[in-house]
């Protein structure tokens, strides 16, 4: 067996979030520290994409807030992460939905997904 795939399954914590794709909209809730202290922000906004596999993999969240926007990009095996929230199933067609960066306002709204 690989070594490396041996490590990975070491050290991978099983994952306690929710599954989700490119095109949903989560809030992710994580810790920040400040000197001593210790505290939680939420960040919202539509997954752009996922990508790795195992111990790499991560995960792209753009946050459009008027004309600005932010991404950030998060690992999924982060001891910083407090919990992932899915706030909205979208529907797209793409793995990564890099065209969201040159919309803004009511294009760049992601149709929900139905169930």
């Amino acid at each position: 067996m690989d070594l490396m795939k041996v490590v990975e399954k070491e050290y991978s914590n099983e994952s306690k979030f929710p599954e989700f794709n490119a095109g949903d909209t989560i809030t992710v809730s994580y810790k920040i520290k400040e000197g001593t202290k210790e505290r939680i922000q939420e960040f919202r906004g539509a997954v752009i994409q996922r990508r790795g596999e195992g111990l790499t993999r991560t995960f792209t969240v753009r946050k459009q807030v008027g004309a600005f926007a932010t991404e950030r990009i998060f690992p999924d095996n982060s001891p910083f992460i407090e919990k992932i929230k899915v706030e909205k199933r979208g529907k797209v067609r793409r793995a990564r939905i890099y065209y969201l960066r040159g919309l803004t306002g009511k294009k760049a709204r992601i149709q929900e997904r139905r169930f």
